[in-house]
């Protein structure tokens, strides 16, 4: 079942359902932008869908896992961490500014002033989430066709 972000109050339950992604990494990311070339080679060149789906884990018996998925997808920011270095994230901080839902990887309270921090940034106009059981371990939730 699908959870949708849509004021202050779902926000705070989300942050507090999650611990605030304390004790969390970023496991696979998924973006399908909407354009394609069909099986005779005309394109479709418009990124009319724009949806990044992320699975976060984390060390939270209640929500160990999640997906979220931004819609209408306005920017990624993503700096993957060296492999010499962990990646875990221990704060995230989430805005509703305008029409846009912001989220990134680190506390930074109630601005996004010091995204240089974040190795992920992420701004959509929408943010909805549901719980994933059974899927834990590094398998890939995402299958690739083979």
């Amino acid at each position: 079942m699908w959870n949708e972000i849509i004021n202050n109050k779902t926000l705070k339950e989300f942050n507090e359902k999650l611990s605030y992604f304390h004790d969390s990494c970023i496991k696979e990311i998924h973006y399908l932008s909407g354009a394609y070339v069909d099986e005779r080679l005309d394109m479709y060149p418009i990124n009319d869908c724009r949806i990044l789906r992320v699975i976060i884990q984390c060390q939270n018996e209640k929500e160990s896992m999640i997906e979220m998925e931004f819609q209408d997808l306005k920017y990624l920011k993503l700096f993957p961490t060296d492999p010499h270095y962990t990646c875990e994230i221990l704060d995230s901080t989430i805005l509703l500014k305008d029409d846009s839902i912001i989220w990134c990887d680190c506390a930074n309270g109630k601005d996004i002033k010091a995204e240089n921090d974040a190795k992920v940034l992420i701004c959509a106009a929408k943010l909805r989430w549901r719980s994933i059981s059974g899927c834990m371990g590094n398998k890939e939730f995402f299958k690739s066709i083979k």
